[in-house]
This record gives C-alpha cells, sequence and structure tokens, in this order.
C-alpha cells in the first residue's frame, strides 16, 4: 500500500492551505419566486442549491425576504436563467424585499425594492399549481413545494430548505423528445466566486447519458 505524504511528487501540481472568504465553487444562479404577504412576488438570486431526483436543497440566508416567505408560504418557484441574463440578476442582487433593509443589510449597500419584476426587467407568468409566478425568460421554471426549512445550530445565518418540484416548465427550444433537457442546447447561468459564467465547450458524456 502507498505511503501517503505530505510532500510533492515530482510533477505533481502544488497546493498549499488558503482560507477563502466565501465558496461558491461554481453552482447554477438560481432566481426563486416567493409569495409576500399582499400576494405580491419577490424574486431572491441565490446561488446555492443541489438536486437529487424531484428533491432541490437551497441554501438561504435568513437576511433577506425569501427565508420569510417559505416560513410562512411554502411554495416557491425555482427559475433557472441563461448566461445572457447575468444583467438582469445584477439588477437584483442588491436589493431586498425586506423593509426596513436590515443593518447588515444596509452596511453592505443593500436598498429595498417591492418590484423585483420591474428593477430586473423581466417578466411574471403565472404558475399552474403554486401561487408565486414563474419568470418568463428563465428556459426552466421549477415550480416547488417546501417540505422543510430548519437553520442549523452551526449556521444560524442561514436556512437549509427541501423543496420537491411539482411542475416543471422549460423553453420549447431546449426540450429533447418531449421529457428532456438537451444539454447541447441548455446552459445555466453559473456563480463562480462572485463572478458570472455560462458553460464552456462540451467535454463528453457519462455512460448513463441518454442523449
Amino acid at each position: 500500500m502507498k505511503q501517503i505524504t505530505n510532500n510533492t511528487e515530482a510533477g505533481a501540481p502544488e497546493t498549499r492551505v488558503i482560507q477563502p472568504k466565501i465558496l461558491y465553487y461554481g453552482t447554477p444562479v438560481i432566481l426563486l419566486s416567493t409569495l409576500n404577504e399582499d400576494g405580491t412576488v419577490n424574486i431572491s438570486p441565490i446561488s446555492s442549491s443541489w438536486a437529487l431526483g424531484d428533491i432541490i436543497v437551497l441554501g438561504i440566508g435568513l437576511g433577506g425576504k425569501a427565508a420569510e416567505n417559505l416560513d410562512r408560504h411554502r411554495e416557491c418557484v425555482i427559475n433557472l436563467p441563461s448566461p445572457s441574463m447575468w444583467e438582469n440578476v445584477e439588477r437584483l442582487a442588491p436589493t431586498t424585499g425586506k423593509n426596513p433593509v436590515p443593518e447588515a443589510k444596509r452596511n453592505m449597500g443593500f436598498a429595498f425594492e417591492k418590484d423585483k419584476f420591474a428593477v430586473s426587467g423581466l417578466t411574471p407568468a403565472a404558475s399552474l399549481q403554486v401561487k408565486p409566478a414563474r419568470i418568463q425568460e428563465c428556459p426552466l421554471q421549477i415550480e416547488a413545494e417546501v417540505l422543510s426549512l430548519r437553520v442549523p445550530e452551526h449556521s444560524p445565518d442561514f436556512a437549509i430548505v427541501e423543496t420537491r418540484a411539482v411542475r416543471v416548465h422549460a423553453h420549447r427550444d431546449i426540450i429533447l423528445d418531449e421529457n428532456r433537457i438537451d444539454p447541447r442546447k441548455w446552459s445555466p447561468l453559473i456563480y463562480n466566486f462572485r463572478h458570472y459564467f455560462g458553460l464552456g465547450e462540451r467535454l463528453g458524456k457519462t455512460f448513463r447519458a441518454e442523449s
């Protein structure tokens, strides 16, 4: 059995221990639609999520309106923008649906914005199974119900939200064979260490790929 050492073998990449302030190592951007108290819709850009089957887990800061809305009304739409929409996303980035603006957010430059559709230049579309509206321009729009929302003891500033997809909408030009997304035509907007990216050229596919 080969012994593991701390020494870098000849020709191997050198590594260093670092302490990054953030760990956004490259995840899809989500524009999360949630329902406000008065029936209007809030849109929150988030970048922490993962999916397994029809379950989508979201990481949401407690300082914004999204967690508050989901705790009260347990439905949402998980809208996935394309790379061409990064400027729309960035228009939303310094806004919050909370009024008054929490001190921590105010100190970071956030401002209250009631009409997130207007400030982002995006268009609401009626959902079929949940109350929050979808975002028409997003190529993927996933209506979802909230199964659980919890605040971990070790990270009291965040909520871990478990949702279940109940209806999936996709732009026609990215659909393959009625019910599948064509990965050659669909590219998510990626949030990579606080910079926006799209996907590069396809490198290959896994043996389980169906297209």
